[in-house]
């Protein structure tokens, strides 16, 4: 492998969706987490499942297994607690994955125009071709989660 060939690898956490596999960029994951206690309450946004409180943050739990793979995800083993933008802001969001998850260093090859919004590119790892997600593409944004700072104000009360 040649220097300029490693420059170009970069990190990625593998994760696992029912039966396919997606990577996340490592520096846009906070961390993985057991999965715990979800706040529920009544809200608009299809995608958002509730809230988890992860070291002193209130971080919505997004399902987007659903919109990815045709599935909602039944089983949990893990929250990948991922970095969402919003303009020059950043939040949290969980997302539920139902596998062991992996890190791997692998060259991305960038989405073309065609691709959909969701995908940021494709890598080549273990003989598969593997989705990069965009979190911030595949997660909702403020204007969706208007909810949610009623939301914040409810589970503050219960804590």
């Amino acid at each position: 492998m040649t220097v300029s060939a490693e420059l170009e690898l970069q990190s990625f956490v593998l994760l696992r969706l029912g039966e396919r596999r997606f990577a996340v960029p490592a520096n846009q994951i906070a961390e993985l987490v057991a999965p715990s206690r979800v706040f529920k309450f009544p809200h608009r946004t299809a995608q958002i499942e509730g809230v988890i409180l992860r070291r002193g943050r209130i971080v919505p739990v997004c399902d987007v297994a659903e919109s990815l793979t045709g599935r909602k995800v039944t089983s949990r083993r893990l929250y990948l607690l991922a970095v969402r933008h919003y303009g020059a802001q950043t939040e949290w969001v969980a997302l539920p994955v139902t596998g062991e998850c992996e890190l791997i260093n692998a060259e991305m090859t960038v989405a073309a125009e065609s691709d959909a919004p969701h995908v940021a590119g494709w890598l080549s790892h273990a003989g598969d071709v593997i989705e990069v997600l965009n979190i911030d593409a595949i997660t909702p944004g403020p204007g969706e989660m208007r909810a949610e700072g009623e939301a914040t104000v409810a589970v503050e009360a219960r804590l």
